[in-house]
């Protein structure tokens, strides 16, 4: 059964295009290490008229940012487990300074997933 990385992030919209920018270097290198599909997406109805938590909310976003909701797929958990620790290792990844990242990670909520329908 797949496996999917999901992340939720707020990212200043005036750092979109350098967001952008990281995200497809980000892409290229999970893809190379054998992620399947590699997502990245950005808020565009983010306030909708239904019942539950919004993703502004739990981000806790501020005046002009938007949130990206991103995710990988992978075969399975243990393909994701190899796939990231080559990742981590690529100097692409490896040498990126975290202070300098276009959002801010302390809010950015994560997990892994077992795919339960894939239609």
């Amino acid at each position: 059964m797949r496996y999917v990385d999901g992340y939720v992030l707020p990212v200043p919209k005036k750092k979109l295009a350098a967001y952008r920018r990281l995200a497809t270097i980000a892409g290229k290198v999970w893809r190379k290490h054998g992620a399947l599909d590699y997502k990245e997406c950005v808020g565009d109805d983010l306030n909708p008229k239904c019942v539950g938590i919004k993703f502004p909310r739990t981000v806790r976003l501020k005046p002009g940012e938007t949130v990206v909701f991103s995710f990988i797929v992978f075969r399975s958990r243990a393909q994701r487990d190899r796939v990231n620790a080559r990742v981590m290792k690529d100097p692409r990844i490896a040498n990126m300074n975290p202070e300098s990242m276009p959002f801010d990670s302390k809010r950015m909520v994560y997990g892994g997933f077992t795919v339960l329908v894939d239609a």
